[in-house]
């Protein structure tokens, strides 16, 4: 089975990019995020003539997430307590379960967005309870942390700032600890694989970039190969994010 997960940065925009992408790769279960779609503007004939089934949970702004299937779509669900933006859904696609999550940002240091992004951690972080770690099951996305000081260009150009913090950094650990394990890209497939790159000053020509996206698996799903498809973000049209490609056996 292979697995991907892409911040698209609005699904209008990048469809033209994303149609071929999902024909070349073949991914058989992807996350989506930030679509920045309504649901009754999400492109399901699109993806349906591709042999996608799709759940997706937008309000047109600047969230949305969606799970793409070719392994059937079942038993959706998109609720987070006390979080109602549309930021995570999950599905049942086939013999796996697929979380697909867009993590607030955080903002800064001291604004009500980062104690609001440590809650919303926090209560993914419960959601899982009501889940077995003993089966397949995945967490993909834009999660919007550097778990280690190597996921950043320079550790140094972030003092101060959030995505590095030790609050958030043992949020996201959290999430290991209940099971998860954190599927990174393999060696020889880059260099510091990161996986987003501001589109300003040149920062994906000079790789100044972070790995901020991850996929989460828990022990009962077999990672045979991982990799960050550079490639889909370079050129016109891109999103800022690349895709993090999984090929696994359960």
């Amino acid at each position: 089975m292979r697995l991907a997960t892409w911040n698209v940065n609005s699904i209008g925009a990048r469809l033209p990019r994303l149609l071929p992408w999902l024909e070349a790769v073949g991914p058989d279960v992807v996350a989506l995020q930030e679509t920045k779609c309504a649901d009754n503007a999400f492109p399901y004939a699109d993806l349906r003539a591709l042999g996608y089934e799709a759940a997706h949970a937008g309000d047109g702004r600047w969230n949305g997430v969606a799970v793409l299937s070719r392994l059937g779509v079942a038993q959706v669900s998109a609720s987070l307590d006390g979080h109602p933006e549309p930021r995570l859904i999950s599905a049942q696609c086939g013999p796996l379960h697929a979380t697909s999550v867009y993590v607030p940002n955080g903002r800064a240091l001291g604004d009500p967005h980062y104690a609001y992004k440590l809650d919303w951690l926090a209560a993914l972080r419960e959601r899982l309870e009501s889940a077995d770690p003993a089966q397949p099951l995945v967490v993909m996305g834009d999660l919007n942390v550097a778990l280690h000081d190597a996921d950043v260009w320079d550790i140094r150009a972030f003092s101060d700032s959030t995505h590095v913090t030790p609050a958030e950094r043992a949020a996201l650990q959290a999430l290991l600890d209940w099971g998860l394990v954190d599927v990174e890209a393999r060696p020889g497939k880059g260099e510091f694989p990161f996986t987003y790159w501001d589109y300003r000053a040149g920062m994906m020509h000079k790789n100044l970039g972070m790995r901020i996206d991850y996929v989460l698996a828990t022990r009962a799903v077999t990672v045979r190969d991982a990799w960050v498809d550079r490639e889909a973000r370079k050129g016109k049209g891109a999103s800022d994010h690349a895709p993090v490609v999984v090929d696994l056996d359960l």
